[in-house]
């Protein structure tokens, strides 16, 4: 009963979330436009599915990733702190937090839809240059590196500000150097990264690591974690990109000195 209870009030939160954009979307289509909907039956479907699934959605986070997210948190803690202990230990007695971290980060953003998205468009547009295996994982190395960056600047209590002001100092540099073709796709892959998956997955890590942490606010040092998840996949796809153009430019400066030379190319 309780259960059927959260699911229904998930409804009807969701319900009132989506009926604005709803509403808006038939006055301009209505109104502004002036035209009459050709299938209604069909957006009425729709819009009952979508409301549905995102309630299934927020009830799945609220009885199952979120106090798994704080399970394992606890537990992870208690095996670098020793049981029973309220008090600090060295960042380093966590390790297994940061190794779990990276590998929960890792695998999340190769299971989020939204870049798999991205990736497959990105492999049509450049006709195959840009492989979407290569970029996932690249993506995905910049989000374990955020996800554990993040538990580790919860661990040692440091602001948050500082890694977000190093890291775009960082990004800022390499925008300047990386290729200009693939600057808004590396962008965009840190923005498609903190989706469906990954978001809930990391926001429940970071919260119940501070929650069991001692010394250590939720509110305060719980959250952030999301901003370096988006951050670091950029970093690591425009250093894919610097790397490419490199190899790239060596691979031709070897072809045109054996051209020079009379030797036939060798390929590579």
């Amino acid at each position: 009963m309780d259960l059927i209870v959260s699911f229904l009030s998930a409804i009807g939160s969701t319900a009132l979330a989506v009926l604005p954009i709803a509403l808006f979307l038939i006055f301009f289509h209505g109104v502004v436009l002036r035209r009459r909907f050709s299938n209604i039956s069909r957006i009425i479907l729709g819009l009952g599915c979508v409301v549905v699934g995102l309630g299934l959605f927020l009830l799945g986070l609220d009885r199952a990733l979120f106090p798994l997210g704080r399970f394992i948190a606890e537990q992870l803690t208690a095996v670098g702190s020793g049981a029973d202990s309220e008090a600090l230990q060295p960042w380093y007695s966590y390790y297994w937090v940061l190794v779990f971290a990276f590998a929960i980060g890792f695998s999340s953003a190769v299971a989020e839809p939204a870049l798999l998205a991205v990736t497959l468009k990105a492999n049509e547009v450049s006709g195959g240059t840009i492989h979407v295996w290569g970029l996932r994982v690249v993506v995905a190395l910049g989000v374990g590196f955020g996800v554990a960056l993040g538990c580790f600047r919860i661990l040692t209590g440091t602001p948050l500000h500082l890694y977000i002001v190093a890291a775009y100092a960082v990004v800022l540099v390499q925008t300047a150097f990386a290729p200009k073709l693939l600057v808004p796709l590396a962008y965009d892959s840190g923005g498609v990264t903190t989706s469906t998956v990954t978001v809930p997955l990391v926001t429940a890590l970071g919260l119940g690591l501070a929650a069991n942490i001692p010394g250590r606010s939720p509110l305060l040092d719980g959250f952030g974690m999301i901003a370096l998840t988006c951050l670091f996949p950029i970093m690591t796809v425009l250093a894919y990109a610097q790397l490419t153009a490199l190899f790239e430019g060596r691979r031709a400066a070897r072809r045109r000195a054996q051209r020079r030379d009379g030797q036939p190319p060798m390929e590579d």
